[in-house]
């Protein structure tokens, strides 16, 4: 994550002495290892740390009004699906995240962790109204998609938008009724045996590598 880092956001570096010593082209203040292990919050810190600026976007600097994909996120809460979803939408061409309040911070160490540096090149918003935010992302042509057990498609056999968002919803209980009536089409990934829903994340890869390998460039 460090060396992933864009030089503009990077504000402070501190290093531990071990690392230091491995690692001597790298400027930072150096903290013996007792004082590195306990300001780390891991229980193995690799002997790097940074203070960083978190980056800021607005609805205008993620919608831009071209063929894309979004990814809108309802209560997700679980820090590892969250990094997860940043990570694989970057590598699935996603052109932004939107959050409602709900949805875990995303710079929690763990998300951050799980992004892989995807949260340094994946734009992202937090909405305090997520119902309008869909409104605003309807008129801009986006046709959004719920992502829901109610759906009266299975995602394969479905024809996306040249402008679409994936609406996930929480790990437990799925997307709002609201949400979801706000939705274009509702969709469904098919489930075999006893299992009743994927994970999260999991949902979300699915549906957004279908969009990349039907509509991506």
């Amino acid at each position: 994550m460090f060396r992933e880092t864009p030089e503009k956001m990077l504000r402070e570096t501190y290093v531990s002495e071990s690392f230091h010593k491995e690692n001597p082209g790298i400027d930072g203040e150096v903290l013996s290892d007792s004082v590195f292990s306990r300001i780390s919050d891991t229980k193995t810190p690799q002997g790097v740390m940074a203070v960083v600026t978190q980056p800021e976007y607005s609805f205008s600097d993620i919608i831009g009004g071209e063929k894309g994909l979004y990814l809108v996120l309802e209560g997700i809460q679980d820090p590892g699906n969250l990094g997860t979803m940043l990570r694989t939408g970057e590598a699935a061409g996603v052109k932004g995240i939107i959050m409602d309040r709900k949805t875990a911070d995303i710079f929690s160490p763990k998300v951050v962790r799980s992004t892989m540096g995807a949260i340094y090149r994946v734009p992202f918003l937090y909405t305090e109204d997520l119902a309008g935010t869909l409104e605003k992302m309807k008129e801009e042509g986006i046709c959004i998609y719920a992502a829901c057990l109610e759906g009266d498609k299975n995602y394969h056999e479905t024809e996306y938008s040249d402008m679409t968002a994936f609406l996930i919803g929480n790990e437990g209980n799925g997307l709002s009724p609201r949400i979801i009536e706000m939705s274009d089409k509702k969709i469904r990934i098919p489930m075999k045996g006893k299992t009743e829903s994927l994970n999260a994340a999991v949902s979300a890869s699915i549906l957004m590598y279908r969009y990349a390998t039907t509509k991506g460039e």
